[in-house]
């Protein structure tokens, strides 16, 4: 048995919040291009066009009420080293699909209630860049 086929209570929420940004990504009309893409040794939850950017977009979900005090938003789970992770990745993939369209590293904060129905969700557009990643302290 693999795994990721074991759905642990945080990996129903983490495909909840990806099922649920997808669909936020759609309504704000961009194209999904692909989902759970791993490359380079790592995994982008979402890859998705909009008129003018492609999109590497890490999603993290968390359920209210159960917030982590040493990372008040979801999105400060996303450290320096997951942030290389995401750029080795999405390196990889830009290197097979090459683009003339803007590269955006995004992270999407979803925020569930009890009973894992959509609360919020915040799309953070251009969240990190190569700077952030790798010039930050650890």
């Amino acid at each position: 048995m693999k795994i990721l086929e074991i759905l642990t209570s945080r990996r129903k929420t983490g495909n909840i919040g990806e099922e649920l940004a997808v669909r936020h990504l759609r309504k704000k009309k961009y194209k999904i291009i692909r989902r759970n893409y791993v490359g380079a040794g790592a995994e982008i939850d979402v890859i998705a066009e909009s008129k003018t950017a492609l999109a590497f977009i890490e999603v993290k979900a968390r359920t209210v009420g159960h917030e982590n005090p040493k990372e008040p938003r979801p999105a400060s789970a996303v450290t320096p080293e997951k942030q290389r992770k995401i750029i080795s990745a999405a390196k990889y993939y830009l290197g097979g699909h090459p683009t003339g369209k803007r590269v955006s590293l995004d992270i999407i904060e979803v925020y569930l209630n009890e009973d894992k129905s959509q609360n919020r969700i915040f799309h953070i557009e251009n969240a990190f860049n190569i700077n952030t990643a790798y010039n930050r302290r650890k």
